[in-house]
């Protein structure tokens, strides 16, 4: 049965570190959360490691960037993996062909571009990747909407029909379906993707809950901390189906932030959950996230 705490140091004290989703629990794609930010520097203080387990589409270097413009301090992580990370790998070694075409906004073109450290020296190695228009593609990279400010899934319904007749694969860089920037709810990358699955396409997911980002926090941990078991890392985010399905999947603990994706349930602030309202939605959920909390502090 899930429990609920008060706060993150409530039961941090048997982990040695966290897997911390970004969007929805330490910022809202505008500003930090200093609760959230205070929270991760004590758990760092006892001598816990953070990891930035993101869907961004963006790659850790793009990552990066975009929490110094959030100011969210370097004191309160230690690495990052990203859904763009995990997606980068699979385009360098040719899940979806040489020449794709790109659906997504400008503001994403670091993904073809930008690598971390340790993907680097395989990009470099790599036959090089060319974005072409849709006609002339072997495949899809998708990393958003065009404009996510303003368009639906609807609106890319007659390019993903032409992408399927085609029989074009879809490389979905961010699996989200939804994030809330702001006060505004937005289509990600995984909305698109989950339409051209529903119409007979193929797409391929690398962030959450899918194993291949995890299985690139576990090497970037190792890394920096080597020989923490998984019985030792607490996941921690608001998406039910991607932070806490893919946290359970990996057989890790996990902590559900309730006030971020279902504030429309619980409440984005509320400062008390409400253990049946909670029990309820779970089950129909059909998922047991270890604890839940309303906010990460």
């Amino acid at each position: 049965m899930t429990q609920i705490v008060a706060s993150l140091a409530e039961v941090s004290g048997v982990y040695r570190a966290l897997y911390c989703d970004l969007w929805g629990c330490l910022h809202d794609g505008k500003r930090a959360f200093p609760e959230a930010v205070e929270a991760l520097r004590a758990f760092r203080a006892k001598g816990g490691t953070v990891m930035l387990l993101t869907n961004s589409p963006r790659p850790k270097p793009s990552v990066l960037r975009q929490l110094q413009n959030l100011n969210v301090p370097e004191d309160c992580y230690d690495e990052i993996a990203s859904s763009g990370d995990a997606a980068q790998h699979a385009l360098i070694t040719g899940a979806v062909g040489r020449k794709v075409y790109h659906l997504g906004p400008e503001k994403d073109d670091a993904f073809f571009t930008d690598f971390a450290e340790d993907l680097r020296p395989l990009a470099e190695s790599a036959a090089p990747i060319v974005k072409v228009p849709l006609a002339e593609a072997e495949g899809i990279v998708c990393t958003g909407l065009f404009d996510d400010l303003t368009e639906t899934p609807e609106d890319y319904r007659a390019t993903l029909l032409f992408a399927r007749e085609k029989g074009l694969k879809l490389l979905c860089a961010n699996p989200d379906i939804m994030v809330d920037y702001g006060h505004k709810r937005i289509y990600c990358a995984g909305a698109l993707a989950q339409a051209y699955d529903e119409m007979g396409g193929q797409s391929f997911y690398f962030g959450k809950p899918h194993p291949p980002i995890y299985d690139l926090a576990r090497r970037r941990l190792e890394a920096i901390r080597p020989g923490i078991a998984a019985e030792d890392i607490l996941c921690v985010g608001d998406g039910i189906g991607t932070d806490i399905q893919g946290g359970m999947s990996e057989g890790l603990d996990t902590l559900f932030i309730t006030g971020g994706l279902a504030s429309d349930t619980f409440g984005a602030n509320g400062e008390h959950l409400e253990p049946a309202r909670l029990a309820d939605w779970l089950a129909q959920s059909q998922l047991s996230p270890t604890f839940a909390i309303s906010r990460l502090r």
